[in-house]
């Protein structure tokens, strides 16, 4: 007889994966979350926007790109969930957002309870460290799309900021400095290279490299770097005009969408050192620096650009929270472009 667990469907795994994952969802929680019994839906109770005079709804959605297949290779999937809620909420706090709540969506081809709970607890952990709620989600099984082991996620957020406080390319201006928040790596763009890098040299994911303090794959996993509340206790404590979020295309590039287009942002390349897996990625994969420069981050995962007057407090600010921070480049008359100098 015919079934659906015979096509490959286990209702069961998936339930059993729910009961696993309910204690890690708890712990990103916040007071305006209601439950809803049938849970076909998230609620956020929504009374929270009448302290705004005008609220806007900001939203994003991203996934983690091909960096999961090295959390396939490595059998390590409590982390990838952090990098999901990363590339979502940092995408939000650019315009001064305060991140509320996220949904996720996994795709499996076999669904296996305890790593549906890694990654999940990943996700709820993300959503801990962004001060935002994780109220909902989906885990789906696809047998013959997918192999037993692979898996893919992405998510959705929303947030919500004063129209009038919201930041911008209208805000900057000449004279204005750009500080470069630290990334924790490579964060989550840029892997296809990665992986092309790491086959094409013949480097084993278990690999000891003398650069790196640690395996290569435990460094090509670590996770994102979660700014949201950094950039929010930044824009409490001074004044802030932008954000920039360097993901993928790199820091001009990314840095270059929150310009005016009568301004440029001149960057010292020599006011820091890149993380030593960058080098190593260079030197083993013979990429050119102009390469680097357009994939990676090369250890700026974040950019605010302030007034000199505050650049001082704001590097302060951000070091005792425990973010590497440092005045990156300035402000100048210009066309709207980003470049080293």
């Amino acid at each position: 007889m015919t079934s659906y667990a015979a096509a490959g469907v286990d209702i069961d795994a998936g339930d059993r994966a729910v009961e696993l994952m309910k204690s890690r969802v708890a712990r990103s929680h916040r007071p305006e979350v209601v439950h809803d019994v049938s849970g076909f839906a998230g609620l956020f109770d929504a009374s929270a926007f009448l302290r705004y005079r005008r609220p806007l709804l900001a939203t994003s959605t991203d996934g983690v790109g091909t960096k999961v297949m090295l959390a396939q290779r490595l059998g390590k999937h409590d982390t990838i969930g952090i990098d999901l809620v990363g590339m979502v909420v940092d995408d939000l706090v650019v315009c001064g957002a305060e991140p509320l709540f996220m949904t996720d969506y996994i795709a499996c081809g076999k669904v296996v309870p305890e790593r549906i709970a890694d990654i999940v607890g990943g996700v709820a952990e993300g959503c801990r460290l962004a001060g935002c709620a994780l109220i909902g989600g989906e885990t789906a099984e696809h047998p013959g799309a997918m192999g037993a082991d692979e898996y893919d996620l992405a998510g959705a957020g929303t947030g919500v900021v004063e129209a009038s406080e919201l930041l911008g390319p209208d805000r900057v201006k000449p004279g204005d400095v750009v500080l470069a928040l630290a990334s924790s790596g490579i964060h989550s763009n840029g892997y296809s290279l990665v992986r092309h890098v790491i086959a094409s040299a013949g480097l084993g994911l278990d690999q000891e490299i003398p650069e790196l303090s640690r395996t290569l794959g435990e460094e090509l996993l670590e996770p994102t770097r979660v700014y949201a509340l950094d950039c929010l206790a930044l824009i409490r404590e001074t004044e802030v005009h932008a954000f920039a979020h360097i993901t993928g295309g790199g820091l001009a590039a990314n840095l270059a969408r929150s310009l005016p287009s009568t301004a440029d942002a001149l960057l010292d390349r020599g006011s820091w050192t890149p993380p030593a897996i960058f080098g190593v990625l260079a030197g083993h994969g013979a990429v050119p620096q102009a390469e680097m420069d357009k994939t990676f981050n090369l250890g700026v995962g974040m950019c605010a650009i302030v007034p000199a007057e505050e650049a001082d407090r704001a590097t302060a600010l951000l070091s005792g929270r425990g973010v590497p921070t440092w005045v990156l480049g300035e402000i100048v008359e210009g066309s709207g472009e980003a470049r080293f100098v």
